[in-house]
């Protein structure tokens, strides 16, 4: 049971139409009378994960989640540790679980909504985060269930560097195509060849990226982070009975009008299929893309990297533009507290 007086959380408090701005959210200071009912438990969340999906749910749009209202919680996934149960809970105090607590201390979630984490040896409770948590998720069902990504296939990543499109790259260099990755630096293509073992990676703020682009030849499958411009040029070097799997738009969140597409008529020439998709949708089969995941963290074949700000709560909101400026190196996570030391 936690000892606190008082706990923070981060509300929205206003839609930006552009980028997001430091009146966004503000922080707000509640005393501490959190209590689990029936069927809940209480958590301390002691990490935050930064998507670039949530500049999305402070949009307000039709989408595939409501959007976050003005005053409440800002949504984001995280970690945390038990430290109260309510009556009828099938959790017990001091469990590690990954839950939806939103940008807050403390959160009160049901039952069903905390998933007790069991942490082989060789994995990190971190990933779950990324590698084994909606990142890794989101690339295995894109490469092969969207993408149908073969052996021999010619597979083109953008956003390669993030916490999705690094994995897509290992799972598409697992299948046995040939893999290239665009990203955002120097720094980050080094990264995907000699780290990740990428057939090529380039910088798309290059002035020759275009040029560059087109010495790959004509591609099998595009998983796109992206879009815009970048999605538009593809469309123009699509091979026969191409895939494209649209898992995000980056480039447009902050757009006031999101870019258009020019060439979309090579879809109809090159008989392409383009297709978006949404994780959640595969949450039965979670855990057969955990299996294999595991195994790839556990022999060391499917690596990761993290990007960890430290200093609580309050560095959350601040931190989130990173994703958008290309600003961070890694899965970006916020350290919200330590595990408690006492676990009743």
């Amino acid at each position: 049971m936690s000892t606190a007086k008082t706990y923070k959380r981060i509300v929205l408090q206003s839609r930006p139409v552009g980028e997001i701005e430091p009146t966004t959210f503000r922080t707000e200071v509640l005393p501490f009378d959190l209590k689990p009912g029936q069927g809940e438990v209480l958590v301390q969340v002691t990490w935050l994960s930064l998507d670039p999906a949530m500049r999305g749910y402070i949009r307000d749009a039709r989408s595939y989640l409501p959007p976050v209202q003005i005053g409440e919680v800002m949504r984001a996934q995280g970690l945390g540790v038990i430290i109260e149960v309510g009556p009828g809970s099938t959790h017990a105090p001091g469990e590690t679980v990954a839950v939806v607590p939103g940008m807050t201390e403390y959160a009160v979630v049901k039952d069903h909504a905390a998933t007790k984490l069991v942490v082989p040896e060789g994995i990190e409770t971190l990933d779950f985060l990324n590698v084994l948590g909606s990142s890794g998720m989101t690339a295995y069902f894109g490469i092969k269930d969207v993408a149908e990504v073969k052996k021999g296939d010619v597979l083109v990543v953008s956003g390669a560097a993030g916490s999705v499109g690094a994995i897509a790259c290992q799972l598409g260099k697992r299948a046995g195509a040939k893999v290239y990755g665009i990203a955002g630096s120097p720094e980050k293509c080094e990264w995907l060849e000699k780290e990740l073992g990428v057939d090529g990676a380039l910088d798309y703020k290059s002035p020759t990226f275009r040029e560059d682009f087109k010495k790959i030849g004509y591609i099998d499958v595009y998983f796109d982070n992206v879009g815009g411009d970048i999605l538009d040029m593809v469309l123009t070097r699509l091979a026969q009975n191409a895939r494209i799997a649209l898992c995000g738009a980056i480039s447009q969140y902050n757009a006031v009008k999101p870019a258009a597409l020019h060439n979309y008529t090579t879809l109809i020439s090159q008989r392409a299929k383009i297709q978006g998709f949404i994780v959640l949708d595969y949450a039965p089969r979670y855990p057969e893309a955990i299996k294999e995941l595991s195994a790839g963290l556990v022999d060391g074949s499917i690596k990761r990297k993290f990007h960890i700000v430290e200093g609580g709560i309050e560095k959350a909101p601040a931190s989130l533009p990173l994703l958008f400026s290309g600003g961070n190196k890694g899965k970006l996570v916020v350290k919200i507290s330590e595990e408690p030391k006492s676990k009743m």
